[in-house]
């Protein structure tokens, strides 16, 4: 499977295509995708879903994507990492970007990105239409506060998903066709959602909550994630770490708290297992560009 990579922390594309003819491509950033015009199927992490103007998809890193065009189609895809709306100049912006950057991974996580997000509040698709195309004009020129502009409308426009996939059937039912999303997908974004709360990912609670018996969650989710529940969770766990060395200023004693090491200590033990580095000298080397962006988990 080929790979793209974001060569700045925010890009954006407004492209006009006829057939699309690379294989579906992983992509190592966020990404919002506006169909503007055309019509045809959105390939999904191997899943195909129809597209139509107006629809709109959330992508998180390592997610599998490409297009099969009925129509021709033009789209708008704006694409960034953590690092683009973690870019602030005063700690008090620090701590404000640090908690929105938990609701965007939350954001796109929770939302069920197998299928395209509906936005079903009124006036809320015209707005979006409007901001998408302020994105479009302040990208282009290079004008003072570009880079502030930018930020601040990509807010806006998460904001406005955000409230639209709240808004959504909480039990991860589809109004229309009211089909449920596969167990499996339930079970990795749930993993995803409270990676936090390690009371919430003991075998115990998965059972319990998903309807499966004790000892049939490990055999399951080898078989259909292809490794073991603890080996993905520490793999996951740590590309949060990774991120937050690399993205963020948060101290190393902050990031242990928040996701729910016991203490400084076990997390540097369980990083250096993992990377063979402490952490202090992994992000030392991401700092200098040492480091290639690490892999999340599937």
């Amino acid at each position: 499977m080929k790979n793209r990579q974001l060569h700045q922390a925010f890009e954006l594309h407004v492209c006009d295509i006829d057939c699309w003819n690379e294989r579906p491509l992983t992509y190592h950033f966020f990404e919002i995708v506006h169909i503007l015009d055309g019509s045809g199927v959105r390939v999904v992490n191997h899943n195909r879903f129809s597209y139509a103007q107006g629809s709109i998809f959330l992508f998180t890193p390592l997610d599998c994507r490409g297009f099969d065009i009925s129509t021709p189609t033009r789209f708008c895809s704006i694409r960034f990492s953590e690092v683009f709306l973690g870019q602030c100049r005063s700690a008090p912006e620090r701590l404000r970007i640090a908690h929105w950057l938990k609701q965007l991974e939350h954001l796109f996580f929770h939302h069920n990105r197998f299928q395209e997000l509906l936005i079903g509040r009124p006036g809320d698709g015209d707005l979006l239409r409007t901001l998408v195309a302020t994105l479009v004009a302040e990208y282009e020129p290079q004008q003072p506060y570009r880079e502030e502009n930018l930020q601040h409308l990509v807010q806006v426009v998460l904001n406005i998903l955000a409230r639209n996939v709240n808004a959504e059937d909480p039990t991860g039912l589809r109004t229309a066709g009211m089909v449920a999303e596969p167990l499996i997908n339930r079970l990795l974004l749930h993993l995803r959602l409270h990676i936090h709360c390690p009371e919430k990912l003991r075998v115990e609670y998965l059972a319990a909550h998903f309807h499966l018996s004790a000892n049939y969650v490990g055999e399951y989710f080898r078989k259909f994630a292809g490794e073991s529940l603890q080996h993905y969770l520490r793999h996951y766990k740590m590309w949060l770490v990774q991120q937050r060395l690399t993205h963020s200023a948060l101290a190393i004693s902050q990031i242990a708290d928040e996701l729910g090491f016991t203490d400084e200590s076990h997390l540097s033990r369980q990083f250096r297992k993992h990377s063979g580095m402490s952490p202090a000298e992994y992000r030392k080397q991401a700092k200098r560009g040492l480091i290639c962006s690490p892999e999340p988990a599937r």
